[in-house]
């Protein structure tokens, strides 16, 4: 018969890069105490990583030995784990749509969900509560747009359209029309204006 540890472990080999595990899960294996003291004393060997408080992740394994897996995927799996929408904050939205050159200091996401740190090696990355209107459009196109101009705020909204003119498609374009009521009246007023 397995320890608890040894199945906890082949549990952690079956999911993908990033993939989560909390003790919730294991409960029906063993007390919350054994199976706390379990996920800790794997993750003080290095056999799992703690990301944070109660959530685990299993390190990469590769030719070089074991490594962190990516904290987009580790982000990705919290998101999918918890049902929460995370997407990128709006300074590296900006930057993904070629509207700053500006490289983003650390990793910073927007949540529905609580603000959190997650650490997985030695990477951090900050989720912060945001306001519903900034996650209404979720990882699209048209959301990064929202996140970014409100980064960018409203004395740059004008020469920032300019580019966005050229670049986003009608389907973008739609979609931010079809959220205006929820958006910074500055915001709203400047889509508008480009729709029409």
């Amino acid at each position: 018969m397995k320890t608890l540890p040894e199945l906890i472990l082949e549990h952690s080999r079956r999911l993908p890069e990033g993939g989560m595990l909390t003790p919730k899960e294991f409960l029906h294996l063993g007390s919350r105490a054994a199976v706390d003291q379990a996920l800790s004393r794997l993750a003080k060997v290095g056999q799992l990583i703690r990301a944070a408080r109660g959530l685990y992740v299993a390190p990469t394994t590769g030719a070089l030995g074991k490594g962190t897996p990516a904290m987009e995927k580790v982000v990705s799996a919290l998101a999918s784990k918890s049902q929460e929408v995370i997407v990128v904050d709006g300074e590296r939205s900006a930057k993904m749509l070629g509207l700053t050159t500006q490289t983003p200091v650390g990793d910073v996401f927007l949540t529905n969900g609580r603000t959190r740190t997650l650490k997985v090696g030695d990477v951090k990355a900050e989720i912060r509560h945001a306001p519903r209107w900034m996650l209404s459009l979720g990882a699209t196109t048209a959301g990064s747009v929202v996140r970014a101009l409100a980064w960018m705020g409203e004395a740059q909204v004008g020469e920032v359209m300019e580019k966005l003119r050229k670049q986003l498609t009608s389907v973008d374009w739609q979609a931010l029309s079809s959220v205006r009521s929820l958006l910074p009246s500055w915001m709203a007023l400047a889509i508008g204006r480009e729709v029409v």
